[in-house]
């Protein structure tokens, strides 16, 4: 018989095999972009906003047909560089960012941004629409949404010789922590309410 954790019971009289002593991590939860998409699909059943992910242009240049049914891309390359993850709309305002993780406890390296999804959010944001990036601390288990004016802080002085991060203590502090629900998993809509409406 199998438990709900998918372990297997042990057969009586026999001891059941002793684990590691190393922490397991590997089915510790969901990524973020699942636990996002998840919410995203809420909000629209919910009729609370339509924010979907963007997919990312693809040339196809290879593809095997071993048969007809089963064709099987071998070759392919990004068209251009995209720009942010998600965009949609929420109280009649576009809404677009970006959602990274990262390993690192005390800081969010830089480096997972590129220079054009901070032109592209910094153009969304002049156009009056709302840009921010959502941040997951794994080994923290914690998740927070950065307003894009602090994240442009944060790049613009990486290049005259700041940090190339931004630290823990400045998300917390600038950020705001998002919970996590059952459905709504990383429910970012009381983050955006909470910093613009």
């Amino acid at each position: 018989m199998n438990y709900p954790n998918g372990r297997r019971k042990a057969a009586k009289g026999t001891a059941s095999k002793t684990r590691s002593t190393k922490p397991d991590f590997s089915n510790r939860g969901m990524s973020l972009e699942e636990d996002i998409n998840v919410t995203n699909d809420f909000y629209l059943q919910s009729g609370q906003a339509v924010i979907h992910k963007k997919p990312t242009p693809v040339q196809i240049v290879n593809v095997d047909y071993p048969k007809r049914s089963a064709a099987v891309i071998k070759e392919a390359y990004f068209k251009q560089a995209s720009t942010t993850d998600y965009n949609g709309v929420y109280e009649g305002k576009h809404i677009d960012f970006e959602a990274k993780e990262t390993k690192n406890k005390t800081s969010f390296p830089l480096n997972n941004v590129h220079q054009h999804q901070i032109d592209h959010m910094k153009a969304v944001d002049q156009h009056g629409g709302i840009s921010f990036l959502i941040i997951r601390f794994t080994p923290l288990d914690e998740t927070f949404l950065l307003p894009s004016s602090s994240l442009f802080k944060f790049w613009d002085e990486q290049w005259n010789g700041g940090r190339k991060s931004i630290p823990y203590s400045a998300v917390k502090e600038e950020g705001v922590p998002i919970a996590f629900h059952f459905q709504a998993r990383v429910d970012y809509l009381k983050a955006i309410d909470k910093l613009y409406f």
